[in-house]
């Protein structure tokens, strides 16, 4: 289905004359269940500008974070192709990384030796290991809790060295399935705050699923508005405010107040169907 054209919202797939990062053509995605076929998503034609974040939104189940898995080399496609800096994704796509609801903290190490994780696979040198850890916390905000235990954290902080273990991986896409979801209001601003400012002054890509529309708003330069299963893209909307943007104020901004609610209107009548 394709998605009319507003004054906000650029074109289904986002084109632009940019070569993008990753893109979707004519992905479709379909697994076995108990022996029957389920469509995932079907139709999914969209590219992802370098450097951009990239929200997505929609219904339970429309295939969001199918998108992710594919885009990491986890899932291949049952249709079209998924292409990565122009070259088709094979399993592992090492150029991303991955972060989910779960923190996946190892519960016997401490902050530092959890950070550390992705360094050690790479057999760097202690001392080299060391000190990028230290660059790691400090960047995140948790100088002085390197020897701090999982179960000693707050949920923001476990969010907070998880994110570190992921940008100690160095991948310069970040496929995010909603890391947020399970903090408290404040937190889950707080660490918006954070996530927006870390991939700007990294130069980071990402992909952040999301079911908060606040959220999708606050922190993406564009969003992709997800039909029902079979997820398909109903449309991809800009979102045309300012790159520093405060986005403790944003609820008082005319310009956010009419993005999340042109996403409301586009999602709704999905919400009613699934009553």
């Amino acid at each position: 289905m394709r998605g009319r054209e507003e004054d906000n919202m650029t074109d289904r797939d986002g084109s632009s004359d940019t070569t993008p990062l990753i893109e979707f053509r004519g992905v479709g995605k379909r697994f076995m269940v108990k022996g029957e076929p389920l469509q995932a998503v079907q139709d999914i034609d969209l590219k992802v500008r370098e450097g951009e974040i990239l929200t997505l939104v929609g219904p339970s189940g429309c295939g969001k974070s199918t998108l992710l898995n594919m885009a990491a080399g986890l899932f291949e496609a049952t249709a079209g192709e998924v292409i990565y800096r122009g070259a088709p994704v094979q399993p592992y796509n090492h150029a991303v990384g991955y972060m989910t609801q779960s923190d996946h903290l190892l519960p016997w190490r401490d902050v530092a030796g959890n950070i550390a994780i992705p360094l050690e696979i790479k057999g760097l040198p202690k001392g080299e290991i060391d000190a990028r850890v230290e660059t790691l916390m400090e960047t995140v905000g948790l100088s002085g809790f390197g020897r701090s235990y999982p179960n000693q954290l707050s949920g923001g902080m476990r969010k907070r060295c998880a994110l570190a273990r992921l940008l100690a991986y160095d991948p310069e896409t970040l496929l995010m399935d909603e890391p947020f979801a399970a903090l408290d209001a404040m937190l889950r601003m707080r660490m918006q705050i954070e996530i927006r400012t870390l991939c700007r002054q990294l130069g980071k890509t990402v992909m952040f699923v999301t079911h908060d529309l606040d959220e999708a708003v606050a922190i993406g330069d564009r969003c992709v508005v997800f039909t029902g299963r079979p997820g398909t893209i109903d449309r991809v909307v800009d979102v045309p405010l300012p790159p520093d943007r405060d986005i403790l104020q944003l609820r008082k901004d005319r310009a956010y107040q009419e993005i999340t609610a042109t996403l409301w209107d586009v999602l709704a009548p999905a919400v009613a169907m699934e009553e």
